[in-house]
C-alpha cells in the first residue's frame, strides 16, 4: 500500500477508508487461536491486529510515520463500529476494543463505503455557471469602479492603491490606446489565475471536482496577499475577528519559552502546562476548523502529493490554497503553526505531557482544530495529523506571500487592458498568456536533495548543544536525551555508533595498567 492508488478527485477520504480497509482484509495474517479452552479458526488477536495496521499505516505516504500507536487502535475501533471486523462471537458495533489478546475476525463481507453522487443536472449547472463566470473575465467593460464587496473585510485605502497603482499609472500614459478594467474584472483574473495554477498542481481535469469554484472568493486572495507584516501574518483591520488578547500573550509566551518567562509571568509548577491548555482549549472551541468545511476535499487532495520525491508540489499546493482561506482564518493559521513548530523544536521547552513528546502532543491536541469534515469521517484524525505534521515542517514557505502569483495577474491584466485578450463574443480570441509552473524531480534527484530546510535547522540545533562549552556535562547529556527521543532519525545520523556517543563525553573504557612482573630471587641456602 506504499504506493497508494487513489486519484485526485472528490470523496478522496472515502476512498481511502476503502483501500485501507480492503489492504486490511487482505494482508492481515489468520491463524488458529485457542482461548477459554476452545479453538478458533481465521482469527486475530486485537493486538496482533494493532502490529500489522500500524505499519501499513506508517508505510503509507498518506498518514506517515508519525501515526502513532493510539491512532491505529482508534480506527481498529471504528473498523469495529462499521463492522469491518467482529469478535469471535459475531458481536459488532461498539467500539469495545484495545491493545490486548481479545480475538476478532473478518465477517463473511466486509462494507465498503459508497461514494456519494451528485445529480447529474446539478453538476452540469456547476460546470455551466464557471464557464460564464470564467468568460466573463475576458469582457471589458467601460463602467466606473466599484468598491468590492467586503465580505466582512476593509481594505484599507493604502491597499486598494497597491493593488491597482500599475494599472491606473498605465491607464493615464495611454488614456487612448488602452480600454477601462474595472475592480470586477481586477476580482475575477485574481480568481481565474489562481484556479488554473491549482488545477495544474493538482493535476484534475476541473477544480470543480474539489471544491466549489463560487467558494474561491477573490476578494480573500487580494486581502492575503497585500494585508501582511512584514513577516507575512495577515494584519486585519477589523480587531474583532482576530485572536483575543490573551490568547496572543499565551501564544508568544510558550513559542519564546523561556526567553518570554520573565520576572512578571508566574513560575510556579506546571505553570506552562497551564499556558498550553488554555490556547488547545481556545482553538478546540472554534466552531469550524481553521481550514473551513468548504475546502476539506481540496486539502485532503494535496494529501496524495505528500510523498518524498513530490515535496516541492505539495509545498506549492499548500502555499496557493492557503490563501483561499478567510483572512482571519489564515492569520490565526499563521500564528498557531509559527508557535508549534518552535515548541515542537525548542529543546528547553519543560515536558508538557507524562507519555507524549513535545512535536507529538502538538499534532495530537491541534489536527482536529485545523483540519476536518462537517460530517465526520472516520479517517479525520490520520488524515488531519499527516496535514498538519507537514504544516509544522514547512510552515514558513507554505504561509508565505508568493511573489509569482502577483506577477502572473499583472501580466494578465495587461493583456485585457492592451486588448490581447478579445470578447468572445467578437469571434477572434488570442491565445491566452502561459506561465511556467514547477518542475517534477525524479526520486533520485529527490535523495539527494532530501534533507529539507526543516531538518536542517534541527541538525544544526543538535550541533550547538554538543559545542556548547557553558554548558554542564550532566546538563548537555540530559539535553541530548532529549533530543535523542524527539528526532531519533537525526540523533542516530549525528551519533551511528555508541562509540561516537561515548566519545563525545571521552566516556572511555578504563583498561586496567598490567601488573608489574617482579622476577622472584631465588633463595639462598643458610648451609655454608
Amino acid at each position: 500500500m506504499e504506493n497508494q492508488g487513489v486519484p485526485p478527485g472528490p470523496y478522496r477520504a472515502t476512498k481511502l477508508w476503502n483501500e485501507v480497509t480492503t489492504s486490511f482484509r487482505a494482508g492481515m495474517p489468520l491463524r488458529k487461536h485457542r482461548q477459554h479452552f476452545k479453538k478458533y479458526g481465521s482469527c486475530f488477536t486485537a493486538g496482533e491486529a494493532v502490529d500489522w495496521l500500524y505499519d501499513l499505516l506508517r508505510n503509507n505516504s498518506n498518514f506517515g510515520s508519525e501515526v502513532t500507536r493510539q491512532q491505529t487502535i482508534q480506527l481498529l475501533r471504528k473498523f469495529l463500529k462499521n463492522h469491518v471486523i467482529e469478535d469471535i462471537k459475531g458481536k459488532w458495533g461498539s467500539e469495545n476494543l484495545d491493545d490486548n489478546s481479545q480475538l476478532f475476525r473478518f465477517p463473511a463481507n466486509s462494507p465498503l463505503k459508497t461514494l456519494p453522487r451528485r445529480h447529474p443536472e446539478l453538476r452540469k449547472n456547476s460546470i455551466e455557471n464557471f464557464s460564464k463566470d470564467k468568460d466573463s473575465i475576458f469582457k471589458l467593460r467601460n463602467l466606473s469602479r466599484r468598491t468590492p464587496k467586503k465580505h466582512g473585510l476593509h481594505f484599507s485605502q493604502e491597499n486598494a492603491e497597491k493593488m491597482n497603482c500599475e494599472i491606473i499609472s498605465e491607464d493615464q500614459e495611454n488614456s487612448v490606446d488602452n480600454r477601462e478594467i474595472s475592480q470586477k474584472d481586477i476580482e475575477e483574473v485574481w480568481r481565474y489565475v489562481i484556479m488554473i495554477y491549482l488545477q495544474t498542481i493538482l493535476g484534475v481535469s476541473s477544480l470543480e471536482e474539489v471544491i466549489n469554484p463560487k467558494q474561491v472568493i477573490p476578494q480573500y486572495i487580494m486581502y492575503n496577499m497585500t494585508s501582511t507584516s512584514k513577516h507575512g501574518v495577515v494584519i486585519l483591520q477589523d480587531k474583532s475577528d482576530d485572536l483575543p488578547h490573551w490568547v496572543l500573550s499565551a501564544m508568544k509566551c510558550l513559542a519564546n519559552w523561556p526567553r518570554s518567562n520573565d520576572m512578571n509571568n508566574p513560575t510556579y509548577v506546571g505553570f506552562e502546562r497551564d499556558v498550553f491548555r488554555t490556547i488547545a482549549d481556545y482553538f478546540l472551541d472554534l466552531p469550524e476548523p481553521l481550514l473551513t468545511f468548504e475546502c476539506y476535499e481540496l486539502f485532503v487532495n494535496i494529501l496524495g502529493l505528500l510523498q518524498p520525491h513530490l515535496e516541492r508540489v505539495a509545498i506549492d499546493a499548500l502555499q496557493l490554497c492557503c490563501l483561499l482561506l478567510p483572512p482571519p482564518n489564515r492569520r490565526k493559521l499563521q500564528l498557531l503553526m509559527r508557535m508549534i513548530s518552535r515548541m515542537s523544536q525548542n529543546v528547553d521547552m519543560p515536558q508538557l505531557h507524562d507519555a507524549m513528546g513535545t512535536r507529538s502532543l502538538m499534532i495530537h491536541t491541534f489536527s482536529r482544530c485545523v483540519l476536518r469534515c462537517a460530517e465526520e469521517v472516520d479517517l479525520d484524525e490520520l488524515l488531519a495529523a499527516r496535514l498538519v505534521s507537514f504544516l509544522m515542517d514547512h510552515q514558513q514557505e507554505i504561509l508565505q506571500v508568493p511573489s509569482y502569483l502577483q506577477t502572473a495577474v499583472e501580466k494578465h491584466l495587461d493583456y485585457l487592458r492592451k486588448g490581447h485578450i478579445k470578447n468572445p463574443g467578437d469571434g477572434v480570441i488570442a491565445p491566452l498568456p502561459t506561465y511556467s509552473y514547477c518542475k517534477q524531480i525524479s526520486a533520485q534527484e529527490f535523495d539527494e536533495q532530501k534533507v529539507s530546510t526543516s531538518q536542517a535547522a534541527i541538525a544544526e540545533l543538535l550541533e550547538n548543544i554538543i559545542k556548547n562549552k557553558s554548558l554542564p556535562l550532566k546538563e548537555k547529556r540530559k539535553k541530548l536525551k532529549q533530543f535523542q527521543k524527539e528526532y531519533p532519525l537525526i540523533y542516530q545520523k549525528r551519533f551511528p555508533t555508541s562509540e561516537s556517543e561515548a566519545a563525545l563525553f571521552g566516556d572511555k573504557p578504563t583498561i586496567k595498567q598490567p601488573m608489574l612482573i617482579l622476577k622472584k630471587p631465588k633463595l639462598r641456602s643458610l648451609r655454608y
